[in-house]
């Protein structure tokens, strides 16, 4: 069995975090508070189940995930939603600023200043784990921290974890929508396909 931790990062990775980790519950079989169903998933199951999670003493299961955005109000509606007890709280990791969509932001000012905490947090998820497959980024390619920060955190990953995988769930902006759309978007790709 291959674990896999699932960083979700800006506002657009943290509202896609919020519903994968509801899907995967129901999928699972894990309720809200980290516990399983009665019935529970058969033996085979379990291992899926803990690809994506890691059981504690006390039977709980919790998301191997990191969820970050420099700005607290959408990490603050996941401490606040039915699935708050699902997560650790030191895994819901937000600055007190927004990087405004502005990609230089959240790749050199503010995430330089948040790089630290999320990889230390990322390492103590790494470290949970058995057998280590790779990395799931949940992520904008529009935005600030979604852009910005991801490709400065992919340029760690690649240094920290450089035989794991590292696979990309990555939300376009409309063009018609967002005026920083060429900018950021080859910035990001253009740290992604390293």
């Amino acid at each position: 069995m291959r674990e896999i931790i699932s960083v979700h990062i800006g506002q657009c990775g943290v509202q896609l975090g919020n519903a994968c980790w509801e899907l995967y519950g129901v999928e699972h079989g894990v309720l809200p508070d980290g516990y399983l169903e009665p019935a529970g998933p058969c033996e085979s199951g379990m291992n899926a189940v803990k690809t994506f999670y890691h059981e504690t003493d006390n039977y709980k299961y919790v998301p191997r995930a990191v969820l970050v955005d420099f700005e607290p109000t959408v990490i603050d509606e996941v401490r606040n939603n039915q699935y708050s007890r699902l997560f650790r709280p030191e895994s819901l990791i937000s600055g007190k600023e927004d990087a405004a969509n502005i990609y230089g932001r959240g790749y050199y000012t503010l995430g330089k200043e948040m790089e630290g905490a999320v990889l230390d947090q990322i390492r103590r998820e790494a470290d949970k784990c058995t057998n280590l497959g790779g990395f799931f980024m949940f992520h904008s390619m529009g935005g600030g921290t979604g852009a910005g920060f991801t490709s400065l955190l992919l340029q760690k990953l690649a240094e920290d974890y450089q035989k794991k995988n590292k696979l990309e769930f990555v939300i376009y902006p409309c063009p018609r929508v967002s005026y920083r759309f060429d900018f950021d978007i080859v910035g990001g790709e253009c740290i992604g396909i390293d």
